[in-house]
């Protein structure tokens, strides 16, 4: 009686065990964004978080949700996928707003054709998209944005409904996905190290970043996620090592001062 007791507690630990590091898969890693946003909001200054960290991880949990059609994983990881996608349109939306604001140029720049007549908006009449790179991905208005993503998710989401029955295909799917995601440290670390400083930059950020990391490819490794997974998540913490690394050195062994300005609410910025 008491060996059938202790077995159903074990297996009611393990279950609770289970829930609590699905919860964590999901929402710890937009965990470190909850004080970058309220510190945006309270500040009304984005200048220190940059957009295109929401592109690459935006780019990169679209394809991880195609590749879950093409070869189903664990459904906490599909569903971290889709929070990370919210939260980086809130924060899009956030910065958008607040540095369209702070713009005096009323000159508005527009990712697809409008024929707005919003005089605060201002956005000229174009007849196709605008493809000019210098502007891309610095739109004025959230609702281009948006647009692009749903155009980059269509379009994805038609090549991978046309090579689904491909195991090559879906394989390199998920290895983009995940890759793309285990390289968004790198442009940090190659700051980092052309400026020969981490002035600026929080400890506690880049202790989370690797301690989220390092569960997250951990949980890879014991559920048996695709092997992609686990090879871009030790990527992705070796990545993150380097940065705790370059932390300590220059602050230890200080370089050649140099002119820059690094702010404590960048994350992993490119």
């Amino acid at each position: 009686m008491e060996d059938e007791s202790m077995d159903q507690l074990i297996l009611v630990l393990n279950q609770l065990v289970l829930w609590v590091a699905a919860g964590a898969m999901m929402f710890g890693g937009v965990v470190p964004y909850v004080p970058q946003y309220r510190d945006i909001r309270r500040t009304q200054n984005a200048e220190g978080f940059s957009s295109y960290v929401c592109l690459v991880l935006l780019v990169a949990n679209i394809l991880r949700i195609l590749f879950w059609f093409g070869r189903h994983f664990e459904t906490p990881l599909l569903w971290q996928s889709i929070i990370m996608i919210l939260t980086m349109l809130i924060m899009l939306r956030l910065c958008t707003d607040i540095r369209v604001a702070s713009e005096l140029n009323t000159k508005r720049r527009a990712f697809a054709a409008t024929d707005s007549k919003d005089e605060e908006i201002k956005v000229p009449k174009k007849f196709f998209l605008d493809f000019d790179l210098k502007y891309f991905w610095l739109w004025s208005r959230f609702m281009d944005y948006l647009q692009c993503v749903l155009t980059f998710t269509a379009f994805a989401a038609y090549i991978t409904y046309l090579f689904l029955d491909s195991s090559v295909f879906v394989e390199t799917l998920g290895f983009l996905a995940v890759f793309t995601e285990a390289m968004l440290g790198t442009p940090q670390l190659y700051r980092n190290y052309q400026n020969k400083s981490t002035e600026g930059m929080s400890i506690k950020m880049v202790c989370m970043w690797t301690s989220g990391d390092t569960f997250k490819t951990g949980y890879f490794v014991l559920n048996q996620a695709p092997v992609q997974f686990s090879i871009c998540g030790l990527l992705q913490v070796f990545v993150d090592i380097a940065i705790l690394f370059q932390v300590y050195y220059y602050s230890r062994y200080p370089q050649k001062p140099v002119s820059h300005t690094v702010h404590t609410t960048s994350a992993k910025a490119l």
